[in-house]
């Protein structure tokens, strides 16, 4: 299995291929109108797209959050694909263009661990990249759902 990964900056492109994937993804982006937003904002961001033989597998962008900050804003990897390296590929290419484009750190948001079986395999991807625990906010997303920020140094 070949994977390649490339950067679009097509947003029409971009914008296909978020929906595309995420569509795909129900258990992790099974709220509509999150995944809508999503979908709109991925047009103008820094975007990487998975591809195995010329078809999207996963994709991942990069949203500002400050001046020396980026966030892991968004990532999908379709599930007969988890577990085969594409995951990390993009961030390897992401956390390259960010270190690149003069960023001094690189954030990712998501449940806290122990929530969601789901959501702690994500939570020990994040931390398999090199991610460090930063803050947990207990009611950003809702009490049902704590934001744990994860950070590392470029």
């Amino acid at each position: 299995m070949k994977i390649e990964i490339k950067q679009l900056t097509d947003n029409q492109q971009k914008q296909h291929i978020t929906r595309l994937i995420l569509e795909a993804l129900p258990d992790w982006f099974g709220i509509p109108e999150a995944r809508e937003e999503y979908i709109t904002e991925s047009a103008d961001k820094i975007f990487f797209c998975a591809r195995i033989d010329d078809s999207p597998a996963g994709f991942l962008y990069l949203r500002e959050t400050g001046k020396d900050t980026v966030e892991l804003y968004v990532m999908g990897v379709l599930k007969e694909y988890h577990r085969h390296g594409i995951g990390r590929k993009l961030f390897q290419a992401a956390k390259q263009s960010a270190a690149e484009k003069g960023y001094s750190f690189l954030q990712v948001k998501t449940v806290q661990m122990g929530k969601y079986e789901e959501y702690d395999r994500t939570n020990l991807f994040y931390l398999s990249l090199g991610f460090k625990e930063f803050e947990v906010f207990p009611t950003l997303w809702g009490e049902q759902n704590p934001c744990q920020i994860y950070l590392m140094s470029l």
